[in-house]
């Protein structure tokens, strides 16, 4: 079991919650991710590691709620505890000095982009970060993003704070001047692959965290495969990041919609209870 020390609202349908978590809060880095299971007849979801706590023993994990997991987990009070965690997964991104780093993190993926903006500004690059929303009253982790960037940049497809339109319309508008040495993205498909194809012209090194369908998350199941560069890859093992330009976008929008009826279901049954 593991406690929930705090929990928080930060936009509509967006939680954050600190749980004791010692073992991974020791090992996590950043990129890599958790698995729980809310309750004993629980699924297992993935959720990114946002922040650690060493001296505490606590990890930060952030996330929004679309699905009936995640809307029990969203339910969940302080001093409560969830059934098991198990973690951390994936591999780590690969944090080095290579020069001038672009991130950019749509909806929810802000907060998985937030931990990757963190180290690379602390390995010595020059970040600029771009994050987007449909309107400012969804927008979280502006102030901690600014404290790890050089330069933030903030979108919302409605104009109500920052740049009118996506954080592509953003990208697109300095790209050609920023002459990034990489750009890292994470967010939904679509926005992935729009990254994907404007970065593609120039050769710029692009790196995208996927969220494929998770089950053991330990590469047993194959449930979370990819297509990379033609080739299938587990998105529990081999990633969850992966380059942008090798990834079959359109196969990993076709897996996640497997279970859409199977999930509007279960959202319906939890609603009537």
């Amino acid at each position: 079991m593991n406690k929930i020390i705090s929990r928080e609202e930060l936009a509509p349908n967006i939680k954050k919650l600190i749980l004791e978590a010692p073992f991974v809060a020791d090992k996590v880095q950043p990129g890599q991710f958790v698995v729980i299971v809310v309750d004993e007849k629980g699924e297992r979801i993935p959720l990114t590691v946002v922040d650690k706590d060493k001296k505490q023993g606590t990890i930060t994990l952030i996330f929004q709620e679309v699905g009936k997991t995640t809307c029990r987990l969203g339910q969940l009070k302080a001093t409560e505890e969830i059934h098991s965690l198990l973690g951390p997964l994936g591999k780590a991104t690969e944090i080095k000095r290579v020069g001038k780093v672009i991130t950019v993190g749509g909806g929810v993926g802000i907060a998985e982009v937030y931990p990757v903006t963190h180290a690379f500004k602390e390995a010595g690059n020059k970040v600029t970060s771009i994050i987007g929303v449909r309107n400012k009253d969804l927008l979280f982790l502006e102030q901690e993003l600014r404290k790890v960037s050089d330069e933030l940049l903030v979108a919302t497809d409605d104009g109500s704070y920052g740049h009118r339109g996506n954080v592509c319309d953003v990208l697109k508008e300095i790209f050609p001047f920023a002459k990034a040495d990489l750009v890292y993205a994470v967010g939904p498909v679509v926005m992935m692959q729009a990254i994907c194809e404007l970065t593609r012209p120039s050769g710029t090194k692009t790196l995208v965290s996927l969220n494929p369908i998770m089950v053991d998350a330990t590469g047993m199941c194959a449930s979370c495969r990819v297509s990379i560069k033609g080739e299938m890859k587990f998105g529990c093992v081999d990633g969850p990041e992966f380059d942008a330009h090798e990834v079959d976008f359109d196969q990993l929008a076709k897996r996640l919609k497997l279970f859409s009826k199977q999930e509007k279901k279960a959202m319906e049954c939890c609603k009537d209870r």
